[in-house]
């Protein structure tokens, strides 16, 4: 029996060993923190095909430069002396035109089309763990706001994509949280969401019900390719498998930049927290022009936010969580924002050009899965199925061949 090493147990990771079992690999996934420990337990859970989107487009030209005089805004970039950042920050930025968005669309369409059956697949093969359709409720305050989120609609439905899309006549019916002042609002359909935290746990524990070693207080420092690629640990010892799976999300760089992984990952921070609502929560609910994203969660509603450039180390930043707060303010009622509970910061994997890093690196038998963005949840599943049957087969899925690492 062949055997492989998964480095990191969020969804992506746990997704592609799950799959490795399938072609019956024997695996073991280490973590230096725990299951979900990363981005994954504390976003909005949404599986979203027909929002996972490019993150840059033309709109970054105009919304980007408001935004840092903004200390409300949704993109935050500390102003400090940090080459590195500032770097893919510019070539993040490159990527924010129409034909860069249409070039990023077409790549991602493909693993969007088969996100949704891949989730139906470890629901129905053990993972107890549910999805739960929307529709998603999509709210702005003005008819002008919502002309860039249509247009973003109608790209992905040309690009291949179903997104049912109407306009509610009575929002406050359908999803009573919204205020008054939310007034144009659609609903999208073809969407799921999930509890994020509780699906990717059931996940873990399908992998090791399975026979899979799951160890949650591995801190990988070191790894090398070769017939049998090994890891060091930080206690110093050693494992060797027949491949290595490096999934770390925004801390990838650590492990992988001395093999041939050149693009830069920078951690595009998220936060959330929790309210209790004097209605229950049933949708979820977007509202794009203050990047906001709600879910229900264990009886309460989440609401999450903030995409902020910093290291994916640094302690939470309480004015983040003010932000969305002071934009969520005067959209909600019929909770207490003060209120809070569960609040979270989590390190999305960012990539410049908003692909994915899925794929073999230059050291033999080491391969990554990450840079998905905020996107690491919905793609989570396919990722690992593909990447599984790259590492077992030797072939390439189209799927991903955009997301080459070595690119």
């Amino acid at each position: 029996m062949s055997s492989s090493v998964v480095i990191g147990a969020g969804m992506v990771g746990l997704a592609t060993a799950w799959h490795l079992q399938e072609h019956g690999v024997e695996v073991t996934v280490l973590d230096r923190a725990g299951v979900a420990a990363g981005s994954s337990w504390g976003n909005a859970g949404w599986l979203s095909p027909g929002k996972t989107i490019p993150l840059a487009d033309p709109s970054l030209w105009t919304y980007g430069p408001t935004a840092l005089l903004d200390a409300d805004a949704a993109l935050h970039v500390p102003f400090r002396a940090d080459p590195g950042l500032w770097s893919f920050l510019a070539r993040f930025a490159a990527h924010g035109t129409r034909r860069a968005w249409e070039r990023t669309m077409a790549a991602l369409t493909p693993i969007d089309r088969m996100a949704l059956e891949c989730f139906d697949e470890l629901t129905g093969s053990g993972v107890d763990a549910w999805t739960r359709q929307g529709p998603f409720i999509v709210g702005f305050t003005e008819e002008r706001q919502s002309a860039g989120f249509l247009r973003e609609v109608e790209g992905v439905v040309r690009h291949g994509q179903d997104v049912p899309l109407e306009r509610v006549e009575n929002p406050r019916e359908v999803v009573p949280q919204l205020s008054d002042q939310v007034g144009v609002v659609y609903r999208m359909g073809g969407q799921r969401f999930i509890e994020p935290g509780p699906f990717v746990q059931a996940l873990a524990d399908a992998v090791v019900a399975r026979g899979g070693t799951l160890r949650t207080d591995a801190q990988v420092t070191s790894l090398a390719g070769g017939s049998r690629p090994g890891v060091t640990l930080a206690n110093g010892e050693t494992l060797t498998a027949d491949s290595v799976v490096v999934a770390t999300g925004a801390w990838l760089p650590g492990l992988t930049r001395d093999l041939g992984v050149r693009t830069r990952v920078q951690a595009g921070r998220g936060y959330s927290f929790s309210v209790a609502t004097e209605e229950p929560s049933r949708y979820p609910v977007y509202l794009p022009a203050q990047r906001i994203a709600c879910t229900p969660y264990r009886g309460r509603f989440r609401i999450a936010g903030t995409m902020e450039f910093r290291g994916p180390d640094e302690p939470l930043q309480p004015r983040r969580i003010e932000a969305i707060v002071n934009q969520a303010r005067s959209l909600m009622t019929g909770m207490d924002l003060e209120d809070r509970q569960d609040e979270w910061v989590g390190s999305r994997p960012v990539t410049p050009d908003g692909l994915p890093l899925v794929g073999a690196t230059s050291a033999p038998g080491v391969y990554v899965a990450g840079g998905h963005g905020m996107w690491g949840i919905v793609l989570g599943p396919a990722t690992g199925k593909l990447l599984a049957e790259q590492i077992v087969t030797g072939r390439t899925d189209p799927a991903i061949a955009p997301f080459d690492p070595l690119r």
